[in-house]
């Protein structure tokens, strides 16, 4: 028996995010479409075996089980060396991949001519992020957090309270960027009672801000020389600039860095695609969140929400409800030929890279996926 979809273990260092939690197994069920999970799949976001055999899920004892027995292996982030040999042409992996930096991935995508569905481009007639957005949220918020956590003393920072206190200015937050991360980061930094700056290019996005928070924030329309002269002030820099499956782009250059206070804090959030900083050059995490580098602490956590990973879990798996519901009652060909969301998604089909971002960062040959599925979108 193939069941709709499979829940494996996620492998990536340090990650605790179940993609399937057991309340959207239960609606998947009801739907009539079954779930296969691997044994302690959830514990670390905080749901055991039972409560997914209470929803309706099969729990199998081995990963080999779930990936050879699921149409659809569902997934937070990218499948790992140890996974590859798994890959089969009639498998769908549905998954955060950010294949613009993963070209080891992307090749064995091909060769086995997976389908591969990134849930980062997953996206809808308005251009927004069904999939990434909830994760954006968490990230954004957590960003403060954990820029805060690193100012104190004993972590390596200056020793800045961001809130301040009565007599003493709180401490500076610049947020480079303000889509969905850079929003939520603010909101939490003016709760902080930080004197908080948003920079963008975008005067939409920073109008709205503006309007949302009045004089709690300041707002920057975002170039190279406002960011040269206004980023040496911050006590704790957050950097959130996405391009659309492309290479994130590097817009804090290493001199500006070498500008900033010692003690400060750079976090950045753009670190799945390659982050915005130039002097960030490793990926760290929670158990090592950070780095001194020209005395600035640069942290680049590429899995940032799952520090709280049952809220995390919640999220992502019921955006990606509605998604799994399609992919499970039509199948994968029909399903994406009725739901334009679904078709942005897929990055790989049948041997061809079919995300054009994709293929122009990994320099590789782009197909378009209407010629390879037999119907043109009207």
């Amino acid at each position: 028996m193939k069941y709709n979809f499979g829940v494996v273990k996620e492998l990536k260092e340090c990650e605790t995010r179940v993609a399937i939690t057991p309340d959207v197994v239960a609606m998947l069920k009801e739907d009539g479409l079954s779930v296969l999970v691997e044994k302690g799949a959830g514990d670390l976001s905080g749901f055991c075996d039972e409560d997914y055999i209470k929803s309706g899920a099969e729990v199998a004892n081995s990963a080999s089980e779930v990936w050879n027995n699921s149409k659809v292996i569902v997934k937070v982030k990218e499948p790992q060396k140890c996974e590859y040999q798994y890959f089969r042409p009639d498998m769908v992996i549905f998954s955060y991949l950010h294949l613009a930096v993963e070209e080891e991935l992307t090749k064995e995508l091909l060769k086995k001519k997976v389908t591969a569905i990134a849930s980062e481009s997953v996206e809808t007639e308005d251009k927004t992020l069904p999939l990434l957005a909830p994760m954006s949220e968490v990230a954004g918020r957590m960003s403060v957090q954990i820029g805060s956590h690193l100012l104190e003393h004993h972590n390596g920072g200056s020793g800045v309270l961001l809130s301040g206190v009565a007599g003493v200015q709180p401490g500076k937050v610049i947020i480079i960027g303000a889509g969905v991360v850079g929003k939520n980061a603010a909101q939490i930094a003016i709760g902080m009672g930080a004197d908080v700056s948003v920079f963008d290019v975008d005067p939409k996005k920073l109008s709205i801000l503006d309007s949302k928070y009045g004089t709690s924030i300041k707002t920057h329309y975002s170039n190279p020389a406002k960011l040269k002269a206004e980023i040496p002030k911050a006590d704790l820099l957050i950097t959130c600039v996405l391009k659309h499956s492309e290479l994130a782009p590097k817009l804090i250059s290493e001199e500006i860095v070498k500008s900033m206070k010692k003690g400060s804090v750079i976090v950045d959030v753009a670190i799945d695609q390659g982050g915005n900083t130039e002097t960030i050059d490793r990926i760290t995490t929670y158990e090592n969140p950070a780095y001194e580098k020209y005395g600035v602490l640069h942290c680049a956590i590429p899995n940032i929400p799952s520090a709280v990973p049952k809220t995390s879990s919640y999220a992502y798996s019921y955006a990606m409800y509605p998604y799994l519901k399609a992919l499970g009652e039509h199948g994968l060909i029909d399903a994406i030929k009725e739901n334009q969301d679904l078709l942005n998604g897929v990055n790989t089909f049948n041997g061809e890279i079919t995300n054009q971002a994709v293929a122009q960062s990994l320099k590789h040959e782009f197909c378009q996926i209407e010629l390879l599925i037999g119907f043109k979108l009207k």
